[in-house]
């Protein structure tokens, strides 16, 4: 047989990241694939006599590794496979290089500056992430919010969104950085996947369904249960990110590993 591409990639999450059954899994599906390989690995043990070559060998331990790179990203890869949990509606993001001008402050006052930042998508604000001089592009000085304190020049105090420079008889542009979440944006619902720091042992696992077909021919393989150890995010600045995935399989409950079948 011959075959020619990727082929299609499928899971079906089996348990979560404390080895509990998942009720109702959703399938997973790596979209974009770009290749996808299985390597069925098997340690010879050798017996020798006083002769140079083996007298008798035979198979030890094996394993069958996945490794699959793939152009679309899906929280459910990192979610479910990878850390095994149910994802949590909503938004968390960033907002980056906000600009604003503060005007002028009357000539003689010491009276703070102050801007409340408004999160995109009736989000709220979670945390500051820096403010900057747009005339110098120098970051400023974060200090204590106090109601009695007025920042010095190149500084600046947040509370709750709100920030405060120090007054100048002229005009200032700042740009401000800021984390928020929100509910939804542009009408669609977010997926969240919280990160907690679990017991080692238990371990996330999925069946793994991968199918390739040319020319009328066919192969397909099941994997019962594989464990994802590794999933990459290699960001590029000239180029589309492709993802990878590194799995490993292993025998069910009633001793199957899976199939392979041709036709």
């Amino acid at each position: 047989m011959i075959f020619f591409g990727s082929g299609q990639f499928i899971t079906i999450p089996v348990e979560d990241s404390f080895g509990n059954p998942w009720a109702t899994p959703t399938p997973v599906r790596l979209g974009g694939l770009q290749d996808i390989s299985v390597d069925i690995d098997v340690d010879l043990k050798t017996l020798y006599g006083s002769q140079r070559y083996p007298i008798a060998v035979a198979q030890g331990k094996a394993k069958i590794e996945i490794k699959a790179k793939y152009a679309e990203i899906d929280g459910a890869v990192l979610g479910r496979l990878q850390f095994g949990k149910a994802p949590i509606a909503g938004i968390r993001a960033a907002v980056y290089d906000f600009a604003f001008l503060l005007a002028a402050g009357a000539e003689g006052s010491n009276a703070a500056v102050e801007v409340i930042v408004e999160p995109p998508h009736d989000g709220t604000f979670v945390t500051d992430l820096g403010v900057v001089d747009g005339a110098t592009g120098g970051q400023l000085e974060r200090v204590p919010f106090a109601n009695d304190v007025v920042p010095a020049a190149g500084e600046y105090a947040v509370l709750n969104g709100k920030y405060r420079f120090a007054p100048s008889p002229v005009a200032r542009k700042f740009l401000v950085s800021f984390e928020y979440r929100a509910e939804s944006a542009n009408g669609r619902k977010g997926q969240i996947f919280e990160l907690t720091n679990d017991l080692m042992g238990p371990t996330p696992a999925f069946t793994v369904l991968l199918q390739n077909q040319y020319g009328g021919k066919n192969l397909v393989m099941k994997l019962n249960r594989a464990v994802s150890s590794k999933v990459s995010l290699p960001f590029k600045s000239d180029d589309f990110a492709v993802y990878d995935l590194t799995a490993q399989a292993f025998a069910d409950e009633a001793g199957s590993v899976g199939y392979i079948a041709l036709f």
